[in-house]
């Protein structure tokens, strides 16, 4: 089986520091996977890693591979990876609040924000957009502004964007931050779809994302990977405790995990 992900003993950092160490991941097609950790352990390096916006040290010997290839065309690497972050949402909440739902799908063409005079479309094209635009249960928000959408309307658009191109992986950057309870039951549902397709790579504090069909977990601490493998065999209180430094137990009910603390 193909690999997403083929990390080996990767050490990343910014200037001196070292923020990732000995990083080793290995994520394989058709699997779903959560990337967990507390807030400043790590996750934005690796997923920055994952998008080639920060590198390997290269004193270390390491190996970096994603989707069997060491060297490729960022071009290349966002279509095959859908890509899916804060940043890019608030790029089109400020800088695209005048395009339609259909024109932020479209854009993703060009990965720019926003369709443009020059850019040229093909019938195919437009019809692939209205695909996925179906596919996904977004017909309604075609012709609404980004101005005037909820911010799940907006991150569903976003998702369609990347689904255009038929990535083999969706890789989500704390995907329901910012949606209301009905809003983030809605969007995972929209997940669960996707992972017939893709395989998904959801990083994340937010336990309550983990869905049904993600079957490993990656818990980062201390500026490393601390457990990963089967969820059934990482997923658990102590395990949890240890990663966000805190008595917790982990519970599940209709089929989502929920953590409380223990007095």
């Amino acid at each position: 089986m193909s690999y997403i992900i083929e990390f080996e003993n990767i050490h990343v950092g910014y200037d001196e520091e070292v923020v990732l160490k000995e990083v080793t991941l290995k994520i394989k097609a058709k699997e779903h996977w959560a990337i967990l950790g507390a807030n400043g352990s790590g996750k934005s390096t690796l997923l920055k890693l994952i998008q080639s916006e920060l590198h390997p040290r290269q004193e270390y010997k390491h190996k970096k591979e994603i989707l069997g290839k060491a060297r490729y065309a960022l071009w290349d690497l966002k279509k095959e990876l859908g890509i899916i972050t804060s940043d890019l949402h608030n790029f089109f909440d400020v800088s695209g609040a005048y395009l339609s739902g259909y024109e932020v799908v479209l854009s993703g063409y060009y990965s720019t924000i926003g369709v443009f005079k020059h850019q040229d479309f093909s019938e195919t094209q437009h019809q692939k957009a209205s695909e996925v635009i179906a596919y996904l249960d977004i017909s309604h928000l075609k012709e609404k502004k980004v101005s005037a959408m909820s911010t799940g309307e907006l991150r569903k658009c976003i998702v369609a964007r990347a689904l255009i191109h038929d990535p083999k992986a969706f890789i989500l950057d704390e995907p329901t931050t910012g949606l209301d309870i009905k809003a983030q039951i809605n969007f995972i549902a929209m997940l669960q779809k996707l992972s017939q397709k893709a395989t998904i790579i959801l990083v994340t504090h937010h336990i309550e994302e983990i869905f049904p069909q993600i079957s490993h977990v990656a818990l980062i601490h201390e500026k490393s990977i601390y457990k990963q493998g089967l969820k059934e065999e990482v997923l658990n209180s102590e395990n949890i405790s240890d990663i966000f430094e805190m008595a917790l137990k982990i519970d599940q009910e209709n089929d989502r995990f929920y953590i409380k603390e223990i007095e």
